[in-house]
């Protein structure tokens, strides 16, 4: 036993070998709030009001698609796989002729789909595929919506 020049008795702490976890679990708590939060502002793409046909629903791959996208204005959009922009710009439709048939003779079997807008007229829609033909890119698909989904937010 010590004393010190108070006479009184000090006694010697052990060290804690617990660690406490109640700051770091403060800190995850924040974490998962703030992506709770911004997840849904997230938004990638361009926005698309597909028309709502019934037709059957075609099974998704892992392997890479090319969409291109035509949106309200009648804007040209080209994306291949998950490489989606947040705000991709506007390609003219003889650019999306030419990074096609670049992306057809690397890899000729990669699936082709067409997202346009339900207000689009069709001569435009038709133009799109007819480049698309030349390109080299067979068997194009069209994307719509089942007719029960839920029509996309608008800006």
């Amino acid at each position: 036993m010590q004393v010190n020049a108070n006479n009184s008795r000090r006694t010697r702490r052990k060290p804690m070998s617990e660690i406490n976890v109640v700051p770091m679990i403060d800190v995850m708590l924040v974490l998962l709030i703030v992506f709770m939060v911004a997840t849904p502002l997230i938004t990638q793409g361009i926005k698309v009001d597909l028309p709502k046909v019934d037709a059957e629903t075609v099974e998704e791959d892992d392997e890479p698609t090319l969409v291109v996208s035509i949106n309200a204005q009648g804007e040209y959009f080209i994306s291949l796989g998950e490489t989606e922009a947040e705000n991709p710009p506007a390609v003219p439709l003889e650019q999306i002729g030419d990074n096609v048939t670049k992306i057809m003779s690397q890899n000729p079997a990669v699936p082709v789909f067409v997202e346009a807008d339900g207000g689009i007229s069709y001569g435009v829609v038709m133009s799109l595929l007819g480049t698309l033909e030349k390109a080299g890119a067979s068997g194009v698909r069209l994307i719509t919506q089942p007719p029960g989904a839920p029509v996309a937010d608008a800006d």
